[in-house]
């Protein structure tokens, strides 16, 4: 295990929180973008196993963690090139691209608007890729969601929440490391900067009718992209069964189920993930698209 450490970066105006790990490995560069609500911390156990052959960022998203929340764009194509600039202002010209949920979105993203920066691509339980999303989620693109968030995240909400929580670890019943993100990531939702970004970003990707961006219809510009998704057979946010079916459509794929998992494998099983990441790294090369590359797809789209 190698230490993480974390940075900061402004980018037009705004601090960009960063953890790093492995910068003297001398291994590929793996971004590890996080999902909604949550933050780069996340990825910590995961960082610490693939630093030691990687290099590895994880960035706070604007409107998330640490990083600065303004009043802007949380679509994901402002989130790619938010990680495009970071990057380059870190000194980065191309990098793997690991997402979680939202993340696996923006990632999807980046490899579509900057091909040429992307080596490989890696979808943890990721969004975009069909309609089918949890309730909750869809609730916070209603009308009027930001003024009953405040109130389902309210300090005495919180409370009552932290103290089931103490009575159960007393009880000797554990709490899921990723329940437990979960809680923290809905209980930042009581600072108004970072609700107002949590609903903007999950209105530029859903509505209550669910997930309304899909990149399937898409992907085969990036056929010659390493591409890795890894999934929890449990999980109850985005079904399993949207990363079997693009493992299934997208030749080459490789697919890793997480059977005791849920949506937060690189909680539940980190070490794992981290091994998997790094073998399907070590046996894949990186790629080299250009913008010739995307010309001739464009013009030559598969057969429907």
């Amino acid at each position: 295990m190698v230490p993480v450490t974390y940075g900061s970066q402004p980018l037009h105006g705004a601090l960009v929180r960063y953890a790093e790990a492995g910068a003297d490995s001398g291994g590929p560069l793996v971004v590890l973008v996080h999902g909604i609500a949550s933050r780069a911390a996340q990825w910590e156990q995961v960082m610490g196993r693939l630093g030691e052959s990687c290099h590895v960022i994880a960035p706070d998203l604007l409107g998330h963690g640490e990083s600065a929340k303004p009043r802007g764009d949380y679509s994901l194509g402002a989130h790619a090139c938010g990680i495009r600039d970071l990057l380059a202002a870190l000194g980065h010209d191309r990098a793997t691209l690991v997402g979680h949920s939202l993340g696996g979105g923006i990632a999807m993203q980046f490899a579509y608007q900057f091909p040429e920066r992307v080596e490989r691509l890696a979808l943890v339980c990721s969004g975009g890729l069909g309609p089918e999303v949890s309730p909750f989620l869809r609730a916070a693109t209603l009308p009027g969601a930001e003024y009953v968030l405040p109130l389902l995240a309210g300090s005495y909400v919180r409370r009552a929440g932290a103290g089931v929580g103490r009575l159960l670890a007393r009880a000797g019943v554990p709490v899921a490391p990723g329940l437990a993100e979960a809680l923290l990531g809905f209980a930042s939702l009581g600072d108004p900067a970072t609700r107002e970004a949590f609903v903007h970003t999950a209105r530029a990707v859903l509505d209550p009718a669910g997930q309304r961006i899909d990149a399937r219809d898409r992907l085969y510009l990036a056929a010659d992209l390493p591409l890795l998704v890894v999934w929890g057979a449990k999980d109850t946010i985005i079904p399993v069964s949207h990363g079997r079916s693009l493992a299934e459509s997208v030749p080459g794929t490789t697919l890793e189920v997480f059977e005791t998992s849920g949506h937060f494998p690189h909680l539940s099983e980190p070490q794992r993930l981290a091994v998997v990441l790094a073998r399907w790294l070590q046996g894949t090369d990186a790629a080299q698209l250009d913008p010739s590359t995307l010309t001739a797809r464009l013009r030559q789209p598969p057969q429907r």
